[in-house]
């Protein structure tokens, strides 16, 4: 039989889910865009997904409470930023609520126009090709339009509310 603090069933405490979503290693983005009053907006996502390579489609999720939630539900485009163990900050300053989030940041407008952060392990630029109700979250698909990498970099992840990075033999 579990431990009762390891297990969770529905009506249980919802900080015993987030405890067990937390034994999935994930790798850490900040998904941006251009709002639509021209200023970049973006947040740090652990939720991404490879839904289809033909047509090259992409899902990230976004909490529906998130300050930025009403821009990227109006972009024609956003760019999901795979940050790189380096890139540490930028994920802790993108997932507060700073006022600036992009000041103290490398960054440049993409080919789409949404913000792409430097630096990054990968960058896919998207072009927003749906959206989708997923509880207290947005789930946007976007189609990859352009995908850029840096082999050389490792990722930066996230396990059980910390960052981690690859250990190798």
């Amino acid at each position: 039989m579990a431990d009762a603090s390891s297990e969770y069933r529905t009506g249980c405490d919802p900080r015993t889910l987030r405890d067990a979503l937390g034994c999935f290693a994930t790798g850490v983005t900040v998904v941006t865009c251009v709002d639509s009053g021209g200023q970049p907006a973006g947040l740090t996502v652990n939720s991404l997904t490879s839904v289809s390579l033909d047509p090259p489609l992409l899902l990230v999720c976004i909490a529906k409470n998130a300050t930025t939630a009403p821009a990227f539900l109006a972009a024609r485009h956003f760019a999901i930023n795979v940050l790189q163990t380096g890139q540490q900050p930028a994920s802790i300053r993108f997932a507060t609520r700073h006022e600036d989030r992009f000041g103290p940041n490398d960054w440049s407008p993409g080919e789409l126009g949404a913000p792409v952060l430097n630096q990054s392990l990968g960058v896919f630029e998207c072009e927003a090709h749906a959206v989708h109700e997923g509880g207290d979250h947005h789930i946007l698909l976007g189609r990859v339009i352009k995908a850029t990498f840096d082999s050389a970099l490792d990722p930066l992840l996230y396990f059980r509310g910390s960052y981690r990075r690859l250990h190798f033999d």
